[in-house]
């Protein structure tokens, strides 16, 4: 898979999940599609590095949970956050979103990679799943 896009600023460390929305406002995204977005965390949950590796179409985006962890491991990283965008603007968490996300959570028990968050954004707001749990 071609690599689509890199953000390689690093910043202090993510306290919450406003620090991750900030992170991904300065990545230039096409809000007309999905772009699935993952965040891998140094043990002090410092950005290594920010990455879109899946791009879907209006209403939805394949996740491959073998390319997103192999990334994952190939960054040392300690942890992740998953972020994705809703081409509507409704950050209403999907069925789908949640089940992703519970999958993703469950795969980064076993390789003890912990799935810190998954965040649904558009250009002006954020919902964050850690928010509601």
């Amino acid at each position: 898979m071609k690599q689509l896009l890199i953000l390689n600023e690093t910043i202090s460390d993510i306290k919450k999940a406003s620090d991750v929305f900030k992170n991904i406002k300065k990545i230039n995204i096409d809000y007309t599609q999905e772009n699935f977005i993952l965040i891998c965390l140094d043990t002090k949950n410092n950005i290594i590095k920010s990455e879109i590796v899946f791009k879907g179409g209006l209403n939805a985006c394949v996740v491959c949970p073998k390319t997103l962890f192999r990334k994952a491991l190939l960054n040392n990283s300690n942890s992740i956050i998953v972020a994705h965008n809703h081409p509507s603007n409704d950050l209403t968490p999907s069925d789908e979103d949640r089940k992703v996300y519970d999958k993703l959570k469950l795969i980064g028990d076993e390789l003890t990679l912990k799935v810190l968050d998954n965040i649904i954004f558009n250009e002006k707001e954020f919902y964050a799943f850690s928010d509601s749990e």
